[in-house]
Formats: structure tokens, sequence, C-alpha cells
């Protein structure tokens, strides 16, 4: 005797359960976009776990989420924060940005993150024609980042005094300073 089940089946499990593997199989998908106070924790712990940024307090991680959000980027995969990039207009020389910190997750590198985080805020200041920041002559990474963006905008970088070792009141490497110059849109 054969039983055949005369309810419809649903197939609606079944299409879930495709819906479920597919998106397992896409790849993560990596935003960028100006940070809020809800995103000040998640970039304290991105620079905490770079292993090579000074870390700063969690409170100036919030004040850079909101005060200088117009001016910081964060980048998230899937939701998550996984990188970050700070900074300021300098007050003396509106066209010119200082990249106070980039920093990202292991998560997310290999993505061209560092890179896209500065194209994400420089190209949101259009009177910005330069970037600087200071980076230790024995940071390899960062001066790579700095290099490769530079001569995807077709600009010059150039390295100059920035801050001596003895600036430094805790044993702190020098940082000198680098800038990108002529940074085209």
């Amino acid at each position: 005797m054969t039983i055949f089940d005369t309810a419809p089946r649903d197939r609606s499990s079944d299409e879930n359960d495709h819906d479920a593997e597919r998106v397992e199989r896409e790849p993560a998908r990596l935003a960028i976009r100006r940070p809020t106070v809800a995103d000040g924790a998640a970039m304290w712990r991105v620079a905490r776990d770079s292993g090579s940024l000074d870390l700063n307090s969690s409170y100036s991680y919030l004040l850079l989420a909101t005060h200088f959000a117009d001016t910081c980027r964060v980048a998230t995969l899937d939701g998550d924060v996984v990188g970050f990039v700070s900074g300021y207009v300098l007050p003396a020389d509106a066209t010119r940005w200082f990249c106070w910190q980039v920093a990202v997750d292991e998560r997310a590198r290999g993505r061209r993150v560092a890179g896209r985080l500065l194209d994400a805020v420089i190209d949101d200041l259009p009177a910005v024609t330069s970037l600087a920041t200071t980076v230790t002559v024995d940071n390899a990474a960062s001066r790579s980042v700095f290099r490769r963006w530079a001569d995807s905008r077709g600009a010059t970088l150039t390295e100059t005094d920035g801050f001596d070792a003895e600036h430094f009141p805790d044993g702190h490497e020098a940082e000198p300073l680098l800038v990108v110059d002529g940074v085209r849109r």
C-alpha cells in the first residue's frame, strides 16, 4: 500500500533554504559612511586590535564619531565596523586634510579598504587638494597605503619634518610628516 500526502507541499522552506545558502556564498558587503556615536566604541576596538596604532581614549573616538563625523569615515562589512579613518581639515589651511588614524580589521584586509576610506572622505571635501599625516619610519604598511593612494590620485607624496622623538614625552618614535599634494578628483 502506498500512502500519498494529499496536503500541498510547502515549498517556501525549500526556497528559504536555497536563499540562505546563496547568502552564505555571496561575498560580504563593504560599505563606507560617516560615523555616528554608535560607532565610537567599534572605532576604538579596531584601533586597539590593529596592533600598530597609538590607542586613544574611548572618549576621543566618540568625539571623532560625532564632532568630526564630516571628516571621518567608517567601513562596515555586513553591518559590522571593520575600519575607520579619522582626520580633520586644518584650521589654518582649508585645502589640507590631516589624517589622524586609519585602521582596518584583519577581516577586511586585502580589499583596499584604507584607500577607499581615504577616497570617501576626500571626495566629500571639495576644497581639499592636499592630505597630510605623520607615520613612523618603520610603518611600511601605512607608508605603502599613502604611496598607493597618492599614485591613484595623480598626486605627489613628499616627506618632511614632523614630530621628532624628543617632542614626545613617552619615548615614542619620531613621526615624519607625509604630504600628498595635487589630489585629483
